[in-house]
């Protein structure tokens, strides 16, 4: 376990709910990449197959809560992307 990578996990953790009230609020997707938002998302499940397979420790569920909010806004995309 690496405390940068958690400390890089604990600061997105923190960031990503205010893109999702950002969208929740304007009811847009405007500016949102669905491109970006499908990679981090990758990114993130490469992390948690790495820690399941390698170094299986708490920061598996800091990837696991990311990974959570990247799809929820994702979601939030498809849900408004026709008023883009």
């Amino acid at each position: 376990m690496s405390v940068f990578e958690a400390g890089m996990l604990i600061c997105f953790g923190i960031s990503w709910p205010f893109a999702i009230i950002k969208v929740l609020k304007a009811k847009s997707v405007k500016g949102v990449s669905i491109l970006f938002l499908s990679l981090v998302f990758i990114g993130y499940i490469c992390g948690i197959m790495h820690k399941y397979l390698y170094s299986l420790d708490w920061v598996t569920f800091l990837y696991l809560y990311n990974g959570i909010l990247v799809f929820t806004q994702i979601v939030l995309y498809f849900i408004y992307a026709d008023k883009k």
